[in-house]
């Protein structure tokens, strides 16, 4: 059974003016429950992380700052978020849902974190509402249980993954995609293995051609055993923060398109599912029900 991590402090209540990007964690399983998509026993509410696994990814010095939730001033409004222990707690949970969840993949063949795809927190630093970077420790988390040899991370973001980027700068075993927007966030990029900078306004076919181009040179040179995808759904036309112009039907199709790569290849797929930033909030919440649609869909086939 295809599970999903999910836990209440997911939706912790932040400071005014902090709270809308959470509420669509809250929001996203009730509607998977209300759409029939899935049943409340695939679920699963996530422990926190250890440190130990953290410190696979992320310098230990820089862990014990958030702990001791003694980042300097600066660093904090990087992040974006003032720092609280509820704060902390609830990304050492998402880590520690995206880790299981990868377990889940090898056992399902796909597997889904209701948050997550905190892809601009580096080794040493949070940035862009991202304080641990949940892909890339889970990613370190089996190579370094030799559960997994060679790892893909798909970045879909509107954004540049650039914390992941940063973090596998020099690991041969874990190759970095990002397609993204070339003059958004974060103005200084890391370079991944492979980036696909968009022009603004990008429309739905350049989109999805770029995108196919990308996933068949995969197809010939890669040799992945797992896929870690990063779900963004700011490149919707109606994101705040995006500046591309998809619609709905092919972001749609883009999940499509990655679900039905991964299982062509036989490979395990965990999802995490990134940014959103659209005005309404049922553009959000409906676009990243579709994914978990569209994954389920593909890997329930017979």
């Amino acid at each position: 059974m295809i599970k999903i991590a999910f836990h209440g402090s997911y939706a912790h209540p932040l400071p005014e003016g902090h709270r809308f990007p959470m509420l669509k964690y809250e929001l996203i399983p009730e509607q998977l429950l209300h759409q029939g998509i899935v049943k409340q026993q695939q679920f699963f509410s996530p422990d926190l992380v250890s440190e130990e696994v953290i410190c696979l990814a992320h310098q230990r010095s820089y862990w014990q700052s958030l702990k001791e939730l003694a980042l300097p001033a600066k660093e904090q409004r990087r992040i974006g978020f003032p720092l609280t222990k509820q704060l902390i707690d609830r990304e050492c949970r998402i880590v520690q849902g995206t880790i299981q969840g990868a377990l889940l993949a090898k056992k399902y063949g796909i597997a889904f974190n209701v948050a997550g795809g905190t892809h601009h927190a580096g080794s040493n630093w949070g940035e862009g509402f991202c304080l641990l970077n949940d892909q890339a420790v889970a990613a370190n988390y089996l190579l370094n249980n030799k559960l997994s040899h060679n790892i893909l991370i798909i970045d879909l973001d509107v954004h540049q993954g650039n914390g992941t980027a940063q973090i596998f700068n020099r690991c041969s075993n874990v190759f970095t995609f990002s397609m993204h927007g070339e003059n958004n966030f974060p103005f200084r990029k890391e370079k991944s293995d492979l980036d696909v900078g968009l022009d603004d306004g990008c429309l739905d076919a350049e989109y999805l051609d770029r995108l196919r181009l990308s996933l068949n040179f995969f197809e010939s040179n890669l040799k992945p055993d797992f896929v870690f995808y990063l779900a963004g759904v700011d490149v919707l036309g109606t994101d705040k923060l995006g500046k591309l112009k998809l619609s709905r039907s092919a972001c749609r199709q883009r999940d499509e398109m990655v679900f039905a790569y991964c299982k062509r290849q036989n490979l395990p797929v965990q999802v995490s599912m990134g940014g959103g930033y659209s005005s309404s909030i049922r553009d959000i919440v409906d676009a990243h029900c579709a994914t978990f649609k569209a994954g389920i869909d593909i890997f329930e086939e017979l």
